[in-house]
């Protein structure tokens, strides 16, 4: 506690503040355990840590709001109205399937955008396999 300033303490209690409205919705910048911040319509979106939230002004929080929500649109590849819980989304190592709260790798002779309703049920109901190799541990010997 002693290592703060009057000064540094009085700017920790800055934040959140409101940047305004956009689209009808308070835009608002705060700090978490996270990182800072953009709330928006119940949605949060990161600060990137080269802009400081004491200096982001509404046009760029729109911008990585807007960057956000494009990045959320190319996530979904396909979904299947017979079955609302099934969908193909793009991830981080690839395209895969979400079925009921589980993910489900699509086997690399398949094109994710061609998939259709019970390829991909054939895809969730296969059980996966088990490796069936064990592990070697190498040791070695001190030299005497």
């Amino acid at each position: 506690m002693e290592s703060i300033s009057l000064e540094e303490a009085l700017e920790a209690f800055k934040l959140p503040r409101d940047l305004g409205e956009y689209d009808g919705k308070i835009v608002t910048v705060g700090e978490s355990r996270f990182g800072p911040y953009i709330r928006y319509d119940n949605s949060f979106t990161s600060i990137p840590k080269d802009i400081s939230p004491m200096e982001i002004n509404l046009d760029e929080a729109v911008e990585l709001i807007n960057a956000k929500k494009e990045a959320e649109a190319k996530k979904m590849i396909k979904s299947f109205d017979e079955e609302p819980e099934l969908q193909i989304l793009n991830g981080r190592f690839g395209p895969y399937i979400s079925y009921k709260k589980k993910n489900f790798k699509i086997p690399s002779s398949q094109k994710p955008e061609a998939l259709t309703l019970e390829e991909c049920m054939t895809i969730v109901n296969t059980p996966k396999e088990k490796s069936t190799a064990k592990k070697v541990r190498k040791t070695t010997k001190k030299k005497e």
